[in-house]
């Protein structure tokens, strides 16, 4: 039974040195940015009216694959685009063009309103990318991207057909947990939008695959949560798989994405060949 609910979703607690981590993360996106060419990156792409729809649209140097789109987390209350741009570089050297959005963030906005705001951004990236669609995000943002193949996407039927793959790092699936976090003074989720934007409470679009991954070492919450997901959405006939990786916890859980020949690459891109299809 938990007691502590602030607690079981604190992260950078229960992590060594996790403070540094924002830092680090920051330092090698800019890096990352800084050593491609200007025909290789556009920066800053109005996707919405409000003041954060924003994304960056990472080029691949031929003709893209198809595009990949990575949502970053923060439980839906920091961080933009910008600190996550070293994650592009694994699909983007597998060919694929790389959306990275920022949204607007809690208390301004509420999680359902973000969850509008993600569809504004993957539909625009649609727009400037042809092309099949594979979404990416960490944490919150794999709470918004799993929410995007829900019966009830945002998503223009058009732009969620092109959609083939789902990999959700650490995937935040039943908020109504988070009800009883003090983070909620913030997020303000109340049982009506926490029912509405719990992933795990719909029944996914046919015929687009899911992955749930999560590192070993994270917080027993969020290896339940990546597991309830998988669980439930397996019964409604998805094609969906849980991947637990030992020793990663949820500071270094995304880091193979910068490397195009690790795992967690190959299954944003689609290159390690799951599911299989007769």
């Amino acid at each position: 039974m938990i007691v502590d609910w602030d607690d079981a979703y604190a992260n950078m607690a229960h992590i060594p040195s996790g403070a540094e981590f924002p830092t680090r993360w920051a330092a090698l996106a800019a890096a990352f940015r800084a050593s491609l060419s200007t025909n290789r990156l556009q920066t800053d792409i109005v996707y919405g009216p409000k003041e954060r729809n924003r994304l960056d649209l990472f080029l691949p140097a031929g003709e893209a694959k198809g595009l990949c789109v990575f949502v970053h987390g923060g439980y839906w209350l920091a961080f933009d685009k910008s600190t996550w741009s070293h994650w592009a570089e694994g699909a983007l050297r597998q060919g694929f063009a790389v959306a990275l959005p920022s949204y607007t963030l809690a208390p301004e906005a509420r999680i359902a309103e973000i969850t509008r705001e993600v569809g504004l951004a993957i539909s625009h990236a649609a727009k400037l990318v042809a092309g099949p669609i594979r979404l990416a995000g960490h944490s919150a943002g794999g709470h918004l991207v799993t929410r995007m193949i829900c019966r009830d996407t945002p998503l223009a039927p058009d732009v969620a057909s092109r959609i083939r793959h789902v990999l959700s790092i650490s995937g935040l699936h039943d908020l109504r947990p988070l009800m009883r976090t003090a983070m909620n003074a913030k997020l303000r989720l109340d049982a009506d939008e926490a029912r509405a934007e719990s992933a795990c409470l719909h029944e996914p679009l046919p015929g687009i695959d899911l992955t749930c991954w999560v590192g070993g070492d994270e917080r027993p919450e969020f290896i339940r949560q990546n597991g309830l997901l998988a669980n439930v959405w397996t019964g409604l006939g998805l094609a969906t798989r849980e991947v637990a990786v030992p020793g990663l916890h949820h500071f270094d859980i995304c880091a193979p994405l910068a490397d195009p020949a690790s795992p967690l690459t190959a299954a944003f891109t689609g290159d390690d060949g799951w599911p299989s299809r007769a």
